[in-house]
């Protein structure tokens, strides 16, 4: 027989310590979080009685953090997973958990995750190791089970530039998105800094946020001794906030299971259906740089499953990294760019714990759907360089039919994609670009060009006259000179 997969248990936490020797350390976060998850649901029992474990995957130096979670919540004998790297395996990890209670497989599974950024920043200011002087644990051993695939997302064509980072790649998608909507910079600029308002005041009634005094479009965009310029066209507060301590948990059971222990049905959130699905790994490899066949098929498809359409969820959080994923996010799901896109306030400001953000989205989402017991809510799940995606939609209503899932993998592979070539000598047509800084200068910039053939190239300049000229003029669409994988313009 069939189970009904519920979310019955959520917590969030956060610590502001000033001294990084007396903060606490992720796995203690998660530990903390995860009692807490089960104190929401009122059934200590959850925790003891739990099936399985399972981490989310950090920068920290823990083998299997779950084992420790396992035994410091009573539950020994649990299965233990962990994560690979990628913002998506929140989402993914409670599509599989859903599955896992619906088929019977597993009652209760605990799901957590915790970063500690800020001390970590405050670690390395100071000079201070980790391990021997912060005493985090190294919870040795192996996992039961992996959650995903570790999968290599550039190849040499990225990586013998050193085109390798999300601050590097972004803002590469937002310059080309904005040519190709054929914005000029300055317009372009005032349209995402007033759509990262709007994510900074839901940050500002959000009880969980990192970031609650609320930001004015005009703040955002102008450059100050605060908001330094990092990579064209994102100066700092449109950068996903990692210097955070952030923990969270979800708990999942079957509905069997939370009446037999009396957890009231006011607390319990329903999984309606999830999906899975990448995009081309290799960046340099994807058709455009302003749009995702992942996001488009697996973000409608979990619509369908429901029997949803866009204007139908009324409680949205697309993943907000960076301005251009929530754009090519929202638009290829069919959401309104005008519209509420976040519960949290989206990584700048309620916080980028790096891979776990979705789990406080989905938490935070599961307290409004809460209060508002017939309405459906979306949340999209990010990794990489808008590489991996996952979906959920959720709602305090049962659904109509039983939890369902599909990995849409095989439909995205059928979407085109570009040749790319790493030397050209000659000319080709600039497709994106961004410019790094070093404080308050430019460092370097970084050039994707296509060939009269279509194929694509990338390339670097350290011309500093260029790099001033390309953050006040349009460069897309320019004539560059390219040898030795260098632009010349």
């Amino acid at each position: 027989m069939s189970e009904t997969p519920v979310l019955v248990g959520i917590a969030q936490i956060e610590q502001r310590c000033d001294d990084p020797r007396q903060a606490r350390e992720p796995l203690a976060l998660m530990i903390e979080a995860t009692q807490a998850a089960a104190e929401d649901a009122g059934s200590r029992a959850l925790l003891t009685s739990a099936g399985s474990v399972r981490v989310i995957r950090g920068l920290w130096p823990y083998k299997n953090p779950a084992r420790v979670v396992a035994d410091a919540v009573g539950a020994p004998g649990a299965e233990t997973r962990l994560s690979q790297f990628g913002g998506n395996f929140v989402q993914t990890a409670v599509n599989q958990a859903a599955l896992d209670i619906q088929a019977g497989r597993q009652e209760i599974i605990l799901i957590t995750g915790a970063e500690c950024g800020n001390t970590q920043a405050k670690a390395r200011r100071a000079g201070l190791d980790l391990r021997s002087e912060l005493n985090w644990q190294a919870a040795p051993g192996e996992p039961d089970v992996m959650i995903g695939e570790d999968v290599r997302m550039v190849d040499e064509l990225e990586s013998d530039l050193g085109l390798m980072q999300p601050i590097q790649v972004y803002p590469m998608f937002e310059n080309a998105l904005r040519h190709h909507l054929g914005e000029s910079i300055e317009a372009h600029q005032v349209r995402i800094s007033e759509l990262w308002s709007r994510f900074s005041a839901v940050a500002a009634d959000n009880p969980h946020a990192w970031i609650r005094e609320p930001r004015t479009a005009e703040e955002i965009r102008t450059l100050s001794d605060f908001n330094r310029p990092v990579s064209f066209p994102y100066p700092k507060l449109m950068n996903s906030n990692n210097n955070v301590d952030q923990g969270a948990a979800l708990i999942l059971c079957s509905a069997t299971k939370a009446r037999a222990l009396g957890i009231p049905e006011d607390r319990w959130i329903y999984p309606w259906a999830g999906t899975d699905a990448h995009d081309a790994y290799a960046f340099s490899r994807r058709d455009t740089f302003y749009g995702s066949p992942a996001i488009r098929v697996a973000g409608r498809r979990v619509l369908e499953l429901c029997d949803l359409s866009p204007d139908d969820v009324e409680l949205v959080d697309v993943y907000s990294c960076f301005p251009v994923a929530v754009q090519v996010g929202a638009s290829e799901v069919g959401l309104d760019l005008n519209r509420p896109l976040t519960v949290t306030g989206g990584l700048t400001f309620a916080g980028g714990p790096l891979n776990n953000y979705v789990m406080h989205s989905i938490a935070r989402m599961a307290e409004l759907l809460r209060q508002d017991v017939d309405a459906r809510g979306l949340i999209t799940a990010n990794g990489g360089y808008l590489t991996k995606h996952a979906f959920g939609v959720y709602s305090a209503t049962p659904p109509a039919q039983p939890f369902q899932h599909q990995d849409v993998q095989t439909e995205v592979d059928r979407a085109p994609l570009r040749q790319s070539v790493a030397v050209h000598e000659g000319e080709a047509t600039v497709e994106s670009y961004t410019v790094m800084y070093a404080g308050e200068a430019p460092r370097i910039a970084y050039v994707s060009a296509l060939l009269d053939d279509g194929r694509r190239t990338l390339a670097v300049t350290e011309d500093t006259d260029v790099m001033h000229a390309m953050v006040r003029e349009e460069f897309c669409g320019r004539t560059v000179a390219l040898a030795d994988r260098k632009a010349r313009f």
